[in-house]
């Protein structure tokens, strides 16, 4: 018996990996995240499974449950949002788990801001302008923030930011960054990503205040600032340049090293 985490991706039932979504096929009970993901994945169980929304569920409940799948050896599909890597409050589930004596295996999903940029149809890096992606938040009630990881911190690097689970502060991120990037930096806020009522809000720094009061959303947006997400012209990279020279353009070259 063990518990399967599955990372259900960002939304869409079909952004979700063909290994996750095999697990939950084969699993006798799932638990999934109710507030956060579509039902629609749930289409992907055993007819005969036992379905469990963990969203009014503690921790002890929760651990109930994996007690109760253990003595029944029955295999458990635990379902977040995204990718289990962030946010995904897993790591004290699996502390229960070794705990309690129970195996698990882990398959990660699609996170969040990736699919957000793939609506916004962006690539994040680009040569000389941006090389790196901060994922962060600001202090919420389930988590404070370390004091050295603050979004004035963050801003110093020009990195793109993701910010999640935010959007409540906005004001006050708009605020803070404007002094790093400039009140015309591109903003986009995206609602939902994937989800078939996915809206998105873009702008800079200087109007998207005003343009978030006329289209307001609540909880699931992530807000992605950076130079990156703008119109402007682009250095290409050299990856796919006919002057540049790698292995895999040396004649004779065959796949192997």
């Amino acid at each position: 018996m063990k518990v399967h985490f599955i990372g259900a991706g960002p939304g869409a039932p079909d952004l979700i990996t063909l290994r996750g979504r095999d697990l939950i096929a084969r699993s006798p009970i799932c638990l999934y995240a109710g507030s956060l993901m579509p039902k629609e994945i749930l289409s992907y169980c055993p007819k005969e499974a036992r379905i469990i929304n963990t969203a009014a569920l503690s921790l002890e409940d929760i651990g109930a449950e994996f007690k109760r799948a253990k003595e029944e050896n029955h295999n458990v599909a635990r379902l977040h949002s995204g990718d289990l890597s962030v946010w995904s409050a897993m790591g004290e589930q699996l502390d229960l788990l070794k705990m309690l004596g129970i195996e698990y295996t882990i398959t990660p999903g699609i996170p969040s801001f990736a699919a957000a940029a793939a609506s916004l149809s962006v690539e994040l890096t680009r040569p000389e302008v941006v090389q790196s992606i901060v994922l962060t938040r600001t202090p919420g009630r389930a988590s404070s923030m370390p004091e050295r990881e603050t979004l004035d911190a963050f801003a110093k690097t020009g990195a793109v930011l993701a910010i999640h689970l935010s959007i409540h502060a906005l004001d006050n991120v708009i605020e803070t960054l404007i002094p790093h990037y400039g009140d015309d930096c591109p903003v986009a806020i995206v609602y939902r990503a994937s989800w078939p009522d996915e809206m998105i809000i873009r702008g800079t720094l200087r109007t998207i205040t005003a343009q978030f009061l006329e289209h307001p959303v609540e909880r699931t947006a992530l807000i992605l600032v950076g130079h990156s997400l703008g119109d402007g012209a682009f250095k290409n990279s050299a990856l796919y340049d006919a002057d540049y020279q790698r292995r895999f353009r040396t004649p004779g070259w065959r796949g192997t090293e």
